[in-house]
């Protein structure tokens, strides 16, 4: 009888554990899956405008077959995060058991149970966040879930919001082509759903 121990159990964490197993996350690596990604990030902003603190939320398809979700709400915390040493944006957008605590984010969260910033990132080749908050504009960049520069502070601003730029990874997905009319009828459900706020899709393809 072959030998059976602990050595034997492979344990993965964060995005490792995303990017071998993307079906569990997001339904599949195909066209189905490719869509879930836009509706995770669209997720995020839905859940503000529920709080009570967006009523905008753009789409877009970009030149280059990204996507580019941008809402009017508070904008990701941006302070560190005591017990990991990382900033909020960070933790959001890396850590897999990250999320509001109870009572304090929201009182519903939609998507993945509010993980789905950190999945859409372990499975995008490249994503940059935009942050308008505490009256300055922060970015950040990251690379196959793993962030390539730190979160910069940059000019004063009294906007307020969240824009996330990502680009399915093309070796996770068997297509990254995504279709103007399968996200046009899901964000038109979402309109319809919460009525006040405002959904737009743009095609920069064309």
């Amino acid at each position: 009888m072959h030998e059976y121990s602990a050595s034997h159990i492979q344990v993965l964490e964060g995005r490792e554990a995303i990017r071998r197993r993307p079906d569990m996350y997001i339904g599949s690596t195909g066209e189905r899956g490719l869509h879930q990604m836009v509706y995770e990030v669209v997720s995020y902003a839905i859940d503000e405008y529920l709080a009570g603190h967006a009523d905008t939320v753009g789409v877009t398809i970009t030149a280059g077959g990204g996507i580019r979700v941008a809402d009017n709400g508070r904008g990701l915390p941006v302070e560190v995060e005591e017990a990991t040493g990382k900033s909020a944006v960070e933790c959001a957008l890396t850590e897999l058991s990250f999320g509001p605590k109870p009572r304090t984010g929201y009182w519903m969260s939609g998507g993945i149970n509010g993980l789905g910033l950190c999945v859409v990132n372990a499975l995008s080749s490249r994503l940059a966040v935009e942050v308008h908050r505490d009256g300055h504009r922060w970015t950040q960049e990251y690379e196959r879930g793993a962030p390539i520069t730190p979160l910069t502070r940059n000019e004063k601003t009294s906007e307020h919001g969240t824009t996330i730029v990502f680009s399915p990874d093309p070796d996770i997905f068997e297509t990254t082509c995504h279709s103007f009319a399968t996200l046009s009828q899901r964000l038109q459900e979402l309109a319809f759903l919460n009525g006040g706020l405002a959904v737009s899709l743009t095609d920069e393809r064309r």
